[in-house]
């Protein structure tokens, strides 16, 4: 939450959004362990957020075009075409998701194929006490994990890793739910992840590209959502910064600058990533997360949202030499 406060100064898009305060780690079929007292994990459902960010927009001004399909991108006016009319503005930002048209008009494709991430998840609907606690099972994926989160309507269980590395991940999803002791018919949504696949310059002349359109996603978590609002700021602050200037093409590398600090923390990711995956680090990893009430902790606030990889990659390196003994005793 600490973005959203930092763009809304509010605590919450909504009252009475639910939270968990414990958490249960399995790592490769291993209970690590759960854990209580944890900073406030927030489960809100992606639909609720998204109203409550669109009334925000049109309460600031913003005029409502959802529904409306994109027929063509023009990349250099910017110009979008909808069904009915055609908009144009001096600089435009998209936020069009993983599968982003915009990222295509201006490259040739939305994402590379062999870098992206795949999810598969189901929403079962179940009651959940509110002490149950949010799980997280690294390995349940080749290069991924699995969650179960619970919230006020049910169950929000999937799987998600390296689509060149899951070639079945229908059959990972089973799997996870057999362990989990769970039987539904709920529809499986699928989602293409960037998995820390960003991209270097987030777009191209006069146009911006933010969230997963721009590949800001957590190469370890597979959340993006965090970083889609903070980018999304970043690129209106950039934007307007440029436009008082009267440069609209200084608002590209205004908003390059501006995204250092969320670059930083997902090549850090990206560097502490195999030392979870590697199968030589595995036992390693999971004695570490064990032993460390510091690495827990710092790990918990960032699922929290409230840090980033600084700190947790300070203490990677710290501990790496005992890191690697335990990999080669165990």
């Amino acid at each position: 939450m600490r973005y959203f406060r930092e763009i809304f100064g509010t605590d919450a898009p909504y009252d009475g959004i639910p939270h968990r305060d414990a958490i249960s780690f399995c790592a490769f079929g291993q209970e690590v362990g759960q854990f209580t007292g944890i900073q406030p994990l927030h489960m809100t459902m992606r639909r609720d957020l998204d109203h409550a960010l669109v009334q925000a927009a049109l309460a600031a001004g913003a005029t409502d075009l959802t529904g409306q399909r994109v027929d063509a991108i023009d990349a250099d006016a910017p110009t979008v075409t909808l069904r009915d009319q055609c908009i144009t503005a001096p600089l435009m930002v998209a936020a069009d998701g993983v599968n982003s048209a915009t990222a295509r008009a201006l490259f040739g494709r939305a994402f590379d194929p062999q870098k992206i991430g795949f999810a598969l998840e189901v929403e079962v609907p179940t009651e959940t006490p509110p002490d149950t606690p949010v799980r997280i099972d690294f390995g349940a994926a080749d290069w991924g994990y699995g969650w179960d989160f619970p919230k006020v309507c049910g169950r929000t269980i999937g799987v998600g890793g390296m689509m060149q590395r899951n070639t079945d991940l229908k059959a990972s999803l089973a799997t996870y739910l057999s362990q989990l002791g769970v039987t539904t018919d709920s529809p499986v949504k699928g989602q293409f992840l960037p998995f820390g696949s960003y991209r270097r310059i987030p777009g191209q002349g006069t146009v911006l590209l933010v969230g997963d359109a721009a590949g800001l996603v957590d190469p370890i978590t597979g959340e993006g959502i965090a970083y889609a609002m903070k980018s999304g700021q970043l690129a209106a602050q950039s934007a307007i910064g440029a436009l008082h200037r009267g440069n609209p093409g200084s608002a590209l590398p205004r908003y390059r600058a501006a995204l250092r600090p969320i670059h930083r923390a997902i090549d850090q990711a990206r560097m502490i990533r195999p030392l979870i995956f590697l199968p030589a680090c595995r036992s390693g990893f999971i004695s570490g997360f064990r032993n460390s009430s510091t690495l827990r902790t710092e790990y918990m606030r960032l699922l929290a949202g409230e840090t980033e990889y600084g700190q947790i990659t300070r203490r990677t390196i710290a501990r790496l030499p005992r890191f690697i003994v335990r990999s080669l005793t165990n």
